[in-house]
């Protein structure tokens, strides 16, 4: 075979630092936005990204070019550096280390997009504490919970 093809689906999750709600609103969909052009630099095409304030999610295509810790990377540290620069609010502004990137089937992309879409809503009933844990349960995760909070 002499080209070289994949199309993975990414749904990628991660916090602010100690889940601080600093994701105010009138900020999100700037950021977003914001996010979203730079996964297109990374030609990790978005198809959604949403969050509350104190986290976000991505769904997306990784482009076979980047590792996934260089996309992780990327995407967090610009995005880090571009919300220091929306107001003296966010001048202390930081993402959590760590990360969770779940494959997700084709045949799932729309229900991956609505729930993303749903974060307000789904968080309403449920902490991103709680959430996480059960991402982590559904994908049969093996985790060390003492090193998912920091």
């Amino acid at each position: 075979m002499s080209q070289s093809i994949n199309k993975v689906y990414i749904h990628t999750v991660f916090s602010t630092k100690y889940r601080e709600h600093t994701i105010l609103p009138e900020i999100q969909a700037k950021l977003y936005a914001y996010m979203s052009g730079t996964c297109k630099k990374l030609e990790s095409f978005p198809i959604q990204i949403g969050g509350t304030t104190d986290h976000i999610h991505i769904l997306s295509a990784l482009s076979k070019k980047i590792t996934i810790i260089k996309f992780i990377e990327e995407v967090k540290k610009t995005s880090s550096k571009w919300i220091k620069t929306q107001g003296e609010q966010y001048s202390n502004f930081y993402w959590q280390n760590g990360y969770g990137m779940f494959s997700v089937n084709p045949s799932e992309l729309d229900i991956a997009k609505k729930y993303i879409l749903n974060q307000k809503e789904h968080h309403r009933k449920r902490t991103f504490k709680e959430e996480y844990l059960a991402f982590l349960k559904k994908y049969d995760v093996d985790y060390d919970e003492r090193y998912l909070w920091d």
